[in-house]
């Protein structure tokens, strides 16, 4: 399979609302067989000074971009790096969850099951891939070394939650995301999933874990971050200073504090759950619709802006942007998630894989 590759130099929380508690269920799992000399646009943001971020290091980084194509029609929506250096990603299109080996370009695809469509893939804490399927209605765990499919359907009372992203809190349990108004929990050791009704109904999108293991999703249709109570699964409403902001995405940093990608308003957004205050910054470019958020190992925030079709970086510490743009047009790069010096992102629109590396 071959490969392109090209190279690059470098407040206050609003109303609280309590969710209601809605189906919940337990059961038994389904279980089935088995681009040279180019420099990045460096922005500085108009906002006021930066509070409370990390240092920067003290080295401006350099960056090495490159793309993998997958199969035709795939359609890759999320990534997830594997734990043998491979990366997974959700074929949506053609309802498979696909792995590339970035050493040669390779890829294998696995199939989900009939209907399937899947959406988000993170990598659980035991090693293996989680998939929210909004075909299957159901959320799946694919064994990395046997490719046996294990799927936990949703309650019949819900169904068509429309699942969107997972991620699990400190102690092993697994919390989704539904956009038609839903989020919920799964303990899959014993096969114990509630889902509940969320506060202003349709809209639960990205989800979060803190180092500390809090969850928090945001709304895109409801234009709010959530703080779930693990115990009870209660949420605490959490709005941004922007009016329809259009919280998409969410990500935690190492100090626990929340970024979010604001869709409508064009922005990235800071919730610091110490002292309840909001911070929000522009992208660069005007018009901009800010997708997928994801903090890397250093704190940088990065984000995918579908009206540049650009992978943005954004320095918390000096409040500056720089911008990768894509190659392919239309990109449209979902979710990003990474690894060490690496960050990776699916290509939707072109049936491709990118990675940006950190010298």
């Amino acid at each position: 399979m071959t490969m392109r590759r090209r190279s690059l130099a470098a407040i206050l929380g609003g109303p609280l609302l309590l969710a209601a508690c809605g189906a919940s269920e337990s059961f038994a799992p389904d279980v089935a067989s088995p681009r040279p000399g180019l420099t990045p646009s460096l922005v500085a943001s108009p906002s006021a000074t930066a509070v409370e971020s990390p240092p920067s290091p003290t080295a401006t980084p350099t960056f090495t971009v490159q793309a993998y194509p997958v199969p035709a029609g795939s359609g890759p929506h999320d990534v997830a790096p594997a734990v043998d250096g491979g990366v997974w990603y959700t074929a949506q299109a053609s309802g498979e969850l696909g792995w590339l080996d970035p050493a040669d370009g390779s890829t294998r695809e696995i199939s989900l099951g009939a209907g399937s469509a899947p959406h988000g893939v993170i990598v659980g804490p035991d090693g293996a891939p989680w998939i929210t399927d909004g075909g299957l209605n159901a959320i799946v765990r694919v064994d990395p070394e046997t490719e046996e499919v294990t799927r936990f359907h949703l309650p019949g009372s819900v169904p068509n939650a429309n699942l969107n992203t997972a991620a699990f809190d400190g102690d092993g349990i697994l919390w989704f995301t539904g956009q038609t108004g839903y989020y919920g929990r799964l303990d899959f050791e014993s096969g114990d999933m509630r889902v509940f009704n969320a506060p202003r109904g349709m809209g639960p999108y990205g989800i979060t874990a803190t180092p500390d293991g809090d969850i928090y999703y945001s709304s895109l249709a409801g234009s709010y971050l959530g703080q779930v109570d693990r115990r009870t699964g209660e949420v605490r409403v959490i709005d941004p200073p922007t009016d329809g902001a259009g919280l998409r995405r969410t990500w935690s940093d190492s100090r626990g504090r929340i970024w979010v990608s604001e869709w409508n308003a064009g922005q990235v957004g800071r919730y610091n759950p110490a002292n309840g205050t909001w911070k929000e910054w522009p992208l660069p470019e005007p018009g901009a619709q800010a997708y997928a958020v994801f903090v890397d190992d250093t704190d940088a925030v990065w984000l995918t802006d579908f009206t540049s079709q650009a992978i943005v970086r954004f320095d918390p510490t000096s409040e500056t942007f720089m911008s990768f743009p894509a190659d392919s047009n239309p990109a449209n790069v979902r979710q990003l998630l990474g690894r060490p010096g690496e960050l990776w992102g699916a290509e939707s629109a072109a049936d491709q894989l990118v990675v940006i590396r950190t010298d």
